[in-house]
C-alpha cells in the first residue's frame, strides 16, 4: 500500500487588478510567510498546492478577468492539480453570495477586509507586530505605500465605496515606519496611493493631513522620490503644491482623475467642481511648481453624454494640454446611482470616443516629449529589456508613463540606481538618451 508523503503547503498568490489590491496581496505574502509558509507571487510554476485569487471587480473588463481566472483555477484542482483555492479581494467583496452560488469548486471567499479570516482558513495567525513590515513583489528599488482605505465620495458611477468601505487614515507613524523599513531594503521611490489622497487626516486628525504626511515622509532616509495618486480635484488642499515646490523628495508629479470636463456632465457624475474650478485648479498646480508633471483619466460615454459635452471634453483635453492622459470607458455598474439611469451610449461611440481622446493626446505628448531633446534628466532605471535600459524621470510613474530608452551597447546603469542622461530624441510616449552621470 502507498503511503501519502507530507509535504508543506506552498501557496501562490494571484493579483489582479490596481496596486492597491498589490498592497493587499504583499501584507497577505507577508503575513503567510510570517506563519512559516512558502509563497510566491503570480508564478507559472505548478508546484504550489493553495492558490489565492485577489480579485478586482472595478469595472465589466476587470470582473470577466477575474471570474475568468477563478474558472482556471477551479477547473485546476477539479483535475487535483492544487490542493485549495481561495479568492479574495473587490470581487469577492462585492458578488461574494453570487459567486459562491455560481463557483462552489472555491473553498472560501473573503471581502477585502477579510485578512484575519483568511489567514485563520490557512491556520495562521494574523501578526500585528508585522504591520508594516511588508514583503514587496515590486523591483527592490520602488514599492507602493497605501494611506488610507476606502473612500467618502459619492460620485455615481463608482462602485469603489461598494467594495471598499469609508474612508479610513492610518496613523502618520505607522506610516512613516513603514516607509523607513522599505528604505531599509532597498527602496528609493515610494508611490502614494489611497481611493482619495487628499481626504487623508480628516478622519483621525479632523483635518487635512496629507501636507504634514509628505513632511514626514520626506525625512526618511534613503527614500528620494515620492509620488502622489489618486487625488480628488473637489476642495483640493493646494498647500499640496507648496510641499511639492518645498521638498526635493516630492517628486513634481500629480496623479489628478478629472472623469469629464462638461459642467452638465460633471453634475450628473457627482464630481462637486466645475470646468472653471478644474481650470483654476490646474493654473495652481503650473504656478506653483512650473515644471509639474498632471496625470489624469477620464471617463466618455456617460449615460446621456451628448455629441456637444463629449466636444467639450475635446476642447478641455486640448487646450489644458496634460503630460499623461488615461481613458476609460464607462461601465453601467449595480448599486451605483448612475446604475437607474439607461446606458444609452453604445459600445462603438464609447470607444471611438476614447480613441478620439487618446489621438488628440497623443499629439500633445509627442509635441511635449519633443521639447524635451536636449535637457538634462534624472532618471531612475527599472529594467534592461531588448537591448535598452530602460527608466524613468519623476514625471513618471511604473507601467503607466513614458519611459526613458538607454542603448545598452554604448551605455550602462544599474538597475535600482538614478542616473543623469541627456535627452538625444524623442516619439510620442518616449525618450532616448545618452547617459551623462552614472549612479547620481
Amino acid at each position: 500500500m502507498k503511503t501519502k508523503t507530507l509535504k508543506q503547503d506552498k501557496v501562490n498568490v494571484i493579483t489582479l487588478g490596481c496596486s492597491k489590491n498589490l498592497v493587499d496581496s504583499e501584507n497577505l505574502i507577508t503575513q503567510l510567510r510570517g506563519n512559516d509558509y512558502e509563497v510566491v507571487h503570480d508564478t507559472e510554476e505548478d508546484d504550489a498546492n493553495i492558490v489565492i485569487v485577489n480579485t478586482c471587480g472595478f469595472i465589466d473588463l476587470a470582473k470577466e478577468e477575474s471570474v475568468n481566472t477563478i474558472l482556471h483555477y477551479a477547473d485546476v484542482k477539479a483535475k487535483g492539480e492544487i490542493d485549495k483555492l481561495y479568492v479574495t479581494g473587490c470581487l469577492s467583496q462585492r458578488y461574494k453570495d453570487d459567486l459562491e452560488q455560481e463557483i462552489p469548486e472555491v473553498d472560501a471567499y473573503f471581502g477585502t477586509l477579510e485578512l484575519p479570516g483568511l489567514l485563520a482558513k490557512l491556520n495562521a495567525d494574523y501578526k500585528h507586530e508585522l504591520i508594516g513590515e511588508r514583503i514587496t513583489t515590486t523591483p527592490q528599488h520602488y514599492a507602493y505605500l497605501k494611506i488610507s482605505e476606502g473612500c467618502n465620495r459619492t460620485c455615481s458611477f463608482c462602485a469603489i465605496p461598494l467594495m471598499r468601505g469609508k474612508h479610513i487614515s492610518r496613523p502618520i507613524e505607522e506610516l512613516v515606519k513603514e516607509a523607513q523599513n522599505l528604505a531599509r531594503m532597498g527602496v528609493k521611490e515610494l508611490m502614494l496611493i489611497a481611493q482619495e489622497l487628499t481626504y487623508y487626516g480628516l478622519d483621525l486628525y479632523k483635518k487635512r493631513e496629507l501636507p504634514k504626511l509628505l513632511h514626514a515622509l520626506a525625512d526618511v532616509e534613503g527614500i528620494e522620490w515620492i509620488r502622489l495618486h489618486y487625488a480628488y480635484p473637489s476642495k483640493f488642499p493646494t498647500e499640496i503644491f507648496d510641499v511639492m515646490a518645498e521638498r526635493k523628495e516630492i517628486c513634481n508629479y500629480l496623479d489628478i482623475p478629472l472623469q469629464h470636463a462638461s459642467d452638465s456632465v460633471l453634475a450628473r457624475m457627482r464630481r462637486q467642481i466645475t470646468q472653471a474650478e478644474t481650470r483654476e485648479l490646474i493654473r495652481i498646480a503650473r504656478e506653483k511648481v512650473p515644471n509639474i508633471t498632471i496625470r489624469t483619466t477620464l471617463l466618455v460615454g456617460y449615460p446621456g453624454e451628448t455629441e456637444a459635452e463629449f466636444q467639450d471634453l475635446c476642447d478641455f483635453v486640448e487646450d489644458m494640454r496634460f503630460e499623461r492622459v488615461g481613458v476609460f470607458q464607462y461601465s453601467h455598474e449595480e448599486n451605483t446611482i448612475a446604475y437607474d439611469v439607461e446606458d444609452d451610449i453604445v459600445a462603438e461611440t464609447k470607444q471611438a470616443r476614447a480613441n478620439r481622446i487618446m489621438e488628440i493626446q497623443q499629439t500633445i505628448s509627442g509635441e511635449l516629449n519633443a521639447a524635451k531633446v536636449g535637457t538634462i534628466q534624472k532618471v531612475l532605471f527599472d529594467r534592461k529589456e531588448g537591448g535598452f535600459f530602460v527608466g524613468r524621470t519623476e514625471g513618471d510613474s511604473p507601467e503607466v508613463d513614458n519611459e526613458v530608452m538607454l542603448d545598452a551597447k554604448e551605455n550602462y546603469v544599474r538597475i535600482g540606481d538614478f542616473a543623469i542622461v541627456e535627452i538625444t530624441d524623442a516619439t510620442e510616449y518616449d525618450l532616448y538618451g545618452k547617459l551623462i552621470i552614472e549612479n547620481s
